[in-house]
């Protein structure tokens, strides 16, 4: 298992609670907090494009 870094939970009201993580080796993780063993894994840049690209509202049709 990589060691990976959490983040604190990112939780919304009755939502589950989601972290995001990062590796020495470039990678990022996501994941739902108390899950931590069972992960999303990408490189930091498709994690930090993932993330532009919902603040622009690109995932909003998921809402």
């Amino acid at each position: 298992m990589a060691d990976i870094t959490w983040e604190e939970p990112f939780c919304a009201e009755g939502s589950s609670c989601f972290q995001l993580g990062t590796d020495q080796q470039g990678n990022g993780y996501i994941t739902l907090a108390g899950a931590e063993e069972t992960y999303l894994r990408d490189s930091r840049d498709a994690l930090r494009q993932l993330i532009l690209d919902i603040k622009a509202g690109k995932a909003d049709h998921l809402l």
